[in-house]
């Protein structure tokens, strides 16, 4: 696994608490609301050249219906911490079997225009591990090289107006996937973590 990649993970002792990193953004636009928790999964597959897994959204969901999305989602319960919602999550989306992952670290969290505080939790797959889209929730699973994140010149910025408020944005086109929204910020705070944005 990449070495600067390593470097910049918060550990696995030491989760990161509140607030997001985006946190003064999210309250011009969401004043003090508490924030739900949730959590993704960055799992990267070993392999020579380390792949990003994404998802597609069904375009039938309630919400960011057809984007492209890190597996995961809000937590549960019964889930005992991020790392727990982040492999049952990826359990149910995208069949990774959670033996065969291995945490590697946390990102900062991110908050969501919908109100959530996501933990980011990195960590390698296995390289034989299959995934299969649940079709209910996940249309395409795909996979994308690190390398490509990594590189300056796929970082494509931009600014929208939402809600009165301008907002500076990040996003990443490959093969015909949009990668914006929360999945985007979210690889930003992993570029700027390599000191690679």
């Amino acid at each position: 696994m990449n070495a600067d990649l390593l470097q910049a993970l918060l550990p696995l002792s030491a989760p990161p608490v509140a607030p997001g990193w985006n946190h003064a953004d999210m309250s011009e636009l969401l004043g003090t609301t508490r924030r739900r928790p949730a959590a993704v999964l960055l799992a990267l597959r070993d392999g020579g050249s380390p792949r990003l897994v994404l998802t597609v959204r069904t375009n039938d969901l309630p919400s960011h219906a057809g984007q492209v999305a890190l597996p995961g989602g809000r937590m549960d319960p019964g889930d005992a911490d991020a790392l727990a919602t982040a492999l049952r999550e990826s359990e149910e989306e995208i069949g990774l079997d959670r033996t065969l992952v291995t945490p590697l670290g946390y990102l900062d969290n991110f908050d969501t225009i919908s109100g959530y505080r996501i933990t980011p939790v990195v960590a390698s797959i296995a390289g034989h591990a299959r995934l299969t889209a649940a079709p209910a929730e996940v249309a395409e699973v795909f996979e994308v090289p690190l390398a490509f994140f990594l590189d300056p010149a796929n970082l494509r910025r931009y600014t929208m107006e939402f809600r009165g408020h301008r907002r500076e944005m990040v996003e990443f086109v490959h093969d015909g996937h949009r990668i914006w929204g929360a999945t985007a910020a979210i690889l930003l705070n992993l570029l700027k973590r390599m000191g690679r944005a």
